[in-house]
């Protein structure tokens, strides 16, 4: 009698033992789940990636994010971003974008970084036409061109295209995160059709040379062409021939002509007189 009673006592104490834990458990988890704000999953870089990277699954991961703190253009869907090319810089950690990706079936690459309707045009440069390799990926340029104009024999100094954007150096389509100098033959360009067109012609006309500028400074001048005469202190600019004038054809008058003497004669009485006129 004593051991079913001892029975008894033990699997009622083991029921609500049961039911203490269960009852505790859902209150921690209810206090844990109020500490927790709503949030969304999000498509995060998992590692740096790299201008004209070809995004794989490993690459990026998801992430809960409060919907308030999401900034616009995000991706809740890895199938959304695998196998798009990279055209901006995504640190590890960072909110893969829509801006940093290239279209869909675009590619990766250079060609994922050419903006519909523009071009990329490649110049060969050396140290000193790519200012000591300091154009970089990024960096803003103006295209200068020294020749000789056309039934010109002085040489003359002009800047073709202001404010043009460098997309690649060489092979590289992203600079160092300490922008050190990189030497490369090539700098690619991006350009629209019609500039295009302008920088090609200028490369078979003369010598190429690239200014760099602040990128902030994206003011247009209007330049005028620099001659060879202009640069020395006693130069003197050449003085266009005057077109000689032809003298103009005067009439000469003829002098006017004496007119003839008219006689008349007066008869009074028996006298004659005559009066000329």
């Amino acid at each position: 009698m004593n051991r079913n009673r001892l029975l008894l006592i033990g699997f009622v104490a083991l029921i609500l033992g049961a039911f203490v834990s269960f009852v505790v458990y859902r209150s921690l988890q209810s206090r844990t789940a109020s500490k927790v704000p709503p949030g969304e999953e999000v498509v995060v870089a998992a590692e740096d990636m790299q201008v004209g990277t070809k995004i794989e699954d490993k690459d990026i991961r998801l992430v809960r994010f409060p919907s308030a703190d999401l900034p616009a253009g995000v991706f809740h869907m890895r199938t959304k971003v695998v196998g798009r090319g990279v055209v901006l810089p995504i640190a590890r950690g960072e909110f893969v974008l829509t801006n940093k990706l290239a279209g869909e079936n675009a590619g990766s690459g250079l060609p994922s970084l050419i903006p519909p309707g523009m071009r990329a045009v490649s110049v060969r440069v050396n140290d000193t036409t790519s200012v000591s390799g300091f154009v970089l990926p990024g960096t803003r340029v103006d295209v200068l061109l020294t020749g000789n104009p056309q039934g010109s024999n002085e040489p003359q100094t002009t800047t073709v295209l202001e404010n043009v954007a460098v997309i690649a150096t060489g092979t590289r389509m992203e600079r160092n995160s300490a922008g050190d100098a990189q030497s490369a033959p090539v700098v690619t360009l991006l350009l629209s059709p019609d500039d295009a067109q302008r920088l090609t012609l200028a490369t078979s006309q003369g010598h190429i040379q690239l200014a760099l500028r602040n990128p902030l400074d994206t003011k247009q001048e209007d330049i005028a062409a620099v001659r060879a005469t202009s640069l020395y202190k006693n130069g003197v600019e050449p003085t266009p021939v005057a077109a000689q004038r032809k003298p103009k054809h005067v009439a000469v008058q003829a002098p006017p002509s004496i007119p003839t003497a008219y006689t008349v004669e007066v008869y009074k009485g028996d006298k004659k007189e005559e009066d000329k006129f």
